[in-house]
């Protein structure tokens, strides 16, 4: 029934696309990993991302976006359905399923990223797509500020049906400060079951040349002190090398980022106490980036993972020492 439902919204897209003022735009990303892990001394592959996208401009101030993930992680998943409407210019309103406006790593598309996997940021902390409501307003110039603010449901992208009480709210403003230097703010606040889980982010990157360099810090709490506050920080740098024959350029890459202890706030044990998902880590990953000199972008990633948990923590089969290459191609 799902995949009978994915397929109508596909072709109703496609469909719609006929009336619009321009070409539809359609995109893919396909992600395929092979990682050794050193600790079990076992292998596997996988397909982590089979995306494809339509987009297009209906009208002037018309515009729709419908993104399909056939195989996340085996999965078929509805990423994007949305339609943007930009009454005035720089200011727009977008209503449906996306991902909303939070953190600089969470928002990043696969084909973006700059590591095979993802920070803790990114996957474990400040990872939401959610059904609702974003504004957002973009100045011009050579220094832009970019404002987005929206409520959701806060239950999922599976469960839209169910009415709310609580209100879920996520807002983040970005301003460039010179041509090379992003700063970002942001903060968000779900009601995932019967707790409230406020997060606030603050990052940078300074972005010139060869040279990206980024750090990002988030900050979770959980209300009535129902579980102990949440620390995450991510750290990475990319050094492009050009290169004039199979490969367009090599990147070297550093990165490290830790998390404490948190929970879902949905989890709970027989006294109805919140339960800890993932445990307090702290991980540093080397990596080569091999870039496809291409019209379309094509790399080969090759990651080294070293964690480290604390004592008690309890590590997830993924979650340990690896060795990760990963090609990924996106039209």
């Amino acid at each position: 029934m799902k995949k009978t439902t994915l397929l109508i919204l596909a072709l109703c897209a496609l469909c719609a696309a006929q009336a619009q003022i321009g070409p539809p735009e359609l995109h893919g990303t396909i992600r395929t990993k092979f990682e050794y892990q050193t600790g079990m001394n076992a292998t596997r592959f996988e397909v982590r991302n089979a995306r494809i996208s339509l987009a297009g401009q209906l009208l002037p101030i018309v515009a729709y976006k419908a993104e399909i993930d056939l195989c996340d992680e085996g999965q078929i998943k509805m990423l994007d359905a949305y339609a943007r409407l930009t009454p005035l210019r720089g200011f727009t309103v977008t209503a449906g399923q996306m991902r909303v406006p939070f953190t600089i790593d969470a928002h990043r598309s696969p084909h973006l990223r700059y590591f095979a996997n993802r920070s803790f940021i990114a996957k474990q902390v400040g990872n939401v797509r959610d059904v609702g409501l974003t504004l957002g307003y973009k100045t011009g110039g050579t220094r832009p500020v970019t404002l987005e603010a929206g409520l959701y449901n806060g239950s999922g992208l599976t469960n839209q049906k169910v009415w709310h009480k609580e209100i879920n709210y996520s807002a983040k403003a970005q301003y460039m400060i010179t041509p090379a230097i992003n700063l970002t703010l942001s903060v968000q606040s779900i009601v995932p079951d019967k707790v409230r889980l406020s997060s606030y982010d603050i990052g940078a990157f300074y972005r010139n040349g060869r040279f990206h360099l980024e750090g990002e810090y988030l900050f979770k709490t959980y209300s009535h002190e129902s579980y102990d506050d949440v620390h995450a920080f991510n750290t990475f740098i990319n050094y492009d090398l050009p290169l004039r024959k199979t490969f367009h350029k090599i990147s070297f890459l550093a990165r490290y980022d830790m998390m404490t202890g948190q929970s879902d706030g949905k989890s709970t044990d027989e006294t109805g106490a919140l339960i800890t998902t993932d445990y307090r880590r702290q991980r540093v990953t080397g990596g080569l980036t091999l870039s496809l000199g291409t019209p379309f972008t094509a790399d080969i990633r090759l990651n080294y993972e070293k964690y480290f948990y604390a004592r008690g923590s309890i590590a997830k089969e993924s979650e340990q020492d690896k060795v990760v290459v990963e090609l990924m191609v996106r039209f």
